[in-house]
């Protein structure tokens, strides 16, 4: 009977050196089938689990392609808004830039009309160097209902966009700089228009009393007692007992006593030496040390020490030296505001 052939075998003769016999080695059939049959199914498992794995990094890829997407979508969603947001942003310091420098032109006028007013200088010169922004809009911007707006829509490109950024950085740096300017100057000329303000306030230029009605000048005169020719340091105005006698000028009153010859009389001392003597007052109504503004009430007419009748006798000492009060004072008369000048008294 014929054996199945996975029980025969195979004889390999294994020939080894030249001294040596020959060796036989029996292989059972079936052994030389099954290896290369293990071989192959391993490799194709191995194929099997290599391409299992790789379609499940491809899956996991695909996720993470798909997770990269939305995000890189969301992101550009969110860049778009950041653009937009970042033109109306622009767009708004544009016009904010526009409403600083409109503000710090009025300063700058402000400033010049401040240094002219301390320099005594009503109209500036031509030639006199100014200084302003470039572009400045002369006609303010209404703060309008969005409503009340129109005009037809033309986009502003990138490049618009950049140059008004620039355009208004460079306008921000042209305010800084203006400012800092002002800032250097702005102290010293405040302070300059206060010592003009203190000048101003504390040169006599306001008429004394209500009546207007001069009764003798400055300068040499017949003495009205004697008859003797005589110096008069200063003017006389007529008036009624009890008239207000106003300060006329800002100052510190360093007398208010009675005189046999002035009367009850008051000195202010004044800026630059200057001093306003007030004489034969009814009343004095301020003491020695008192502070008074231009205009102040200090006192009232009267006609006491040497006096012919009812007037004031009011006197400009400059360095201790009697001057006219004319130019002072002028020759008409100027009055507090909320006083109204008295009816002059016949001559």
């Amino acid at each position: 009977m014929k054996r199945r052939w996975w029980k025969q075998s195979t004889t390999l003769l294994v020939i080894r050196e030249a001294e040596q016999p020959v060796k036989q080695v029996k292989i059972p059939k079936l052994l030389i089938v099954s290896v290369p049959i293990a071989a192959v199914m391993s490799l194709s498992a191995f194929v099997v689990h290599l391409q299992w794995k790789s379609a499940e990094h491809i899956q996991e890829l695909e996720g993470q392609i798909a997770k990269q997407a939305l995000v890189l979508d969301v992101t550009v969603k969110n860049k778009e808004q950041a653009v937009s947001k970042l033109q109306q942003e622009i767009i708004r310091l544009s016009k904010e830039t526009e409403n600083v420098k409109q503000r710090v032109s009025k300063i700058s006028h402000w400033e010049r009309q401040l240094e002219q007013f301390v320099q005594g200088n009503k109209n500036q010169s031509k030639d006199a160097p100014t200084r302003s922004l470039s572009r400045i809009s002369t006609l303010p911007i209404s703060r309008l209902n969005s409503k009340q707006q129109g005009g037809e829509l033309q986009a502003l490109t990138n490049e618009q966009l950049l140059k008004l950024s620039q355009q208004s950085r460079f306008d921000i740096e042209e305010v800084n700089k203006l400012i800092t300017e002002m800032e250097r100057s702005l102290p010293t000329s405040i302070k300059q228009a206060k010592r003009k303000q203190a000048v101003i306030q504390g040169t006599p230029s306001l008429w004394p009393t209500q009546s207007q009605q001069l009764t003798s000048g400055f300068g040499y005169r017949k003495d009205p007692i004697t008859g003797q020719a005589s110096f008069h340091a200063g003017v006389d105005i007529a008036g009624d007992i009890g008239d207000p006698i106003y300060a006329a000028a800002e100052g510190t009153i360093t007398t208010a006593e009675s005189h046999y010859a002035r009367g009850n009389y008051i000195i202010i001392s004044h800026v630059n030496g200057l001093e306003t003597w007030y004489m034969h007052l009814n009343s004095i109504q301020v003491r020695v040390g008192d502070q008074v503004a231009k205009g102040d009430k200090i006192g009232e007419l009267g006609n006491t020490g040497r006096s012919t009748g009812p007037h004031l006798h009011f006197q400009v000492m400059q360095q201790g030296e009697a001057t006219n009060p004319s130019p002072y004072i002028g020759s008409s008369a100027s009055f507090p505001a909320s006083h109204k000048p008295h009816k002059k008294i016949d001559a």
